[in-house]
């Protein structure tokens, strides 16, 4: 979930309109998101100083159930843990949340790379990115190097602040993330 100035369109933040549902209350999004107004008190002094991004985030159980269930690529002590909040029967505990980082759910760091390495990643969309395939070299790298982690996640974030921006009637740019202009 990015939550910058520039990360704004498309934001799990946008709150609905009259003509307009915003992603916080979309079907993957409702009653697994909350703490909006933690956010925003938070976000207002850091962006008077540094506007940025955050990866930190939990999932709602109907993302990862499959996964914790069915795969083979992932840890069984982790996903028994998983399992424990997310029952198999589909319809049961579907909004309880899981962080995405069980190891340091609340830090910005590379711990989401150890966890796929370690078969831990909590979806299946997550845990494919070190499955034998051309990104386990990279995640193989941040996992142990957060140092580059960092580096090239800043690299991105400046790569993605020089996409260009819709104009007049085709885009906005939001001061507050939680509506449209």
């Amino acid at each position: 979930m990015i939550g910058s100035e520039k990360g704004c369109d498309g934001s799990v933040q946008l709150d609905d309109t009259s003509n307009f549902t915003g992603e916080k209350t979309a079907i993957p999004n409702k009653n697994s998101a909350r703490g909006f107004e933690v956010i925003d008190q938070i976000m207002s002094p850091v962006k008077e100083v540094c506007p940025g991004g955050h990866t930190i985030g939990q999932a709602r159980c109907t993302n990862f159930r499959a996964h914790i269930y069915n795969d083979t690529d992932i840890d069984t002590s982790f996903a028994r843990t998983r399992q424990s909040g997310c029952p198999k029967t589909s319809g049961s505990g579907d909004n309880n949340l899981a962080p995405l980082d069980l190891v340091t759910p609340t830090s910005f760091d590379n711990h989401y790379f150890k966890n796929l390495v370690d078969s831990k990643g909590l979806l299946h969309s997550d845990q494919v990115l070190f499955n034998g395939g051309s990104a386990d070299s990279i995640v193989h790298e941040y996992s142990t190097n957060p140092s580059s982690f960092f580096s090239d996640f800043i690299t991105a974030m400046i790569k993605m602040g020089d996409i260009s921006l819709l104009t007049g009637s085709n885009g906005e740019i939001r001061k507050n993330c939680r509506r449209a202009n």
